[in-house]
């Protein structure tokens, strides 16, 4: 699948983010737990140099427990960066983040600690904020690209966020990266194939949580061929037309639908060991 989907206001994100990078003690990368390397955006690497980094692992209720451990192991080798999982719901985050933040900073000149937040988009940046400000700050919203421009916010006495518009980069790749990402909704709906991305779904699903896919949908939904998956869907969902056809366009947005709200459970699209 290719997918090229790099808008003006990301380019001009990208220059915004070289130019202030200078200033800033700390990055903090918003990923998606369920994807930490497709998530992880590779400008971010190069924009941040020297600068430690703080990458948290988002919506890990929603991702595999084991998985997400994994993880977190590989990621907190990697030198320069601290890896932390969150989810929306887990209480007393900023005191963790503020201690942590500090701890890699060390001394600022009795200022807070000015860490720049990034994140692809739909990775939930902006509901991180708005939970460790305890505050509503940052607009959210369950689709791609709704921060639009920098903001400064003081969360805590210890540390300010340089708030960011999110970015992807320009070419997608690996291809399944692009799955990935379309897979969890960081690529807006518009520029995605529901059929195209629901078969690499399929794929993935039958071969490590086929037991999600009968608690939800029926043992029947067990087939032998992936490519069989959407229609067996349809059928247990009754999306049929005439003659009993299935309406795969509406079968495969189920499926992807039920997935990204968690109806399959908690799981992970990618384990270390497929990505390195």
């Amino acid at each position: 699948m290719a997918i090229h989907w790099f808008p003006g206001h990301m380019a001009s994100a990208r220059k915004e983010i070289r130019g202030a990078m200078p200033e800033v003690d700390l990055v903090i990368e918003v990923l998606d737990a369920r994807i930490p390397f497709s998530s992880e955006n590779p400008m971010v690497s190069e924009l941040r140099g020297q600068t430690p980094c703080i990458q948290i692992l988002n919506k890990s209720d929603l991702a595999d427990t084991m998985v997400t451990a994994e993880w977190l192991r590989v990621i907190n080798n990697t030198p320069g960066v601290t890896a932390l999982a969150h989810h929306v719901r887990e209480a007393k985050f900023l005191p963790v983040l503020s201690a942590l933040a500090s701890s890699l900073v060390g001394t600022v000149r009795n200022r807070p600690v000015l860490a720049m937040i990034l994140g692809i988009p739909n990775v939930g940046k902006s509901t991180i904020i708005n939970t460790i400000a305890a505050r509503f700050i940052a607009k959210t919203g369950n689709k791609p690209a709704v921060t639009q421009r920098q903001q400064r916010i003081k969360v805590s006495r210890e540390l300010v966020l340089l708030d960011t518009p999110g970015f992807l980069w320009p070419k997608l790749s690996p291809e399944a990266c692009g799955y990935r990402l379309a897979v969890t909704g960081a690529i807006s709906d518009r520029a995605l194939d529901y059929q195209e991305i629901a078969a690499f779904a399929s794929h993935f699903l039958l071969s490590r949580y086929p037991e999600r896919l009968s608690a939800l949908y029926g043992p029947k939904c067990l087939v032998a061929d992936p490519d069989d998956l959407v229609d067996a869907v349809g059928r247990a969902r009754g999306f049929l037309g005439k003659g009993s056809v299935v309406d795969l366009q509406r079968a495969a947005e189920r499926l992807i639908h039920d997935l990204r709200d968690g109806k399959l459970g908690p799981l992970s699209l990618e384990r270390p060991g497929d990505c390195f």
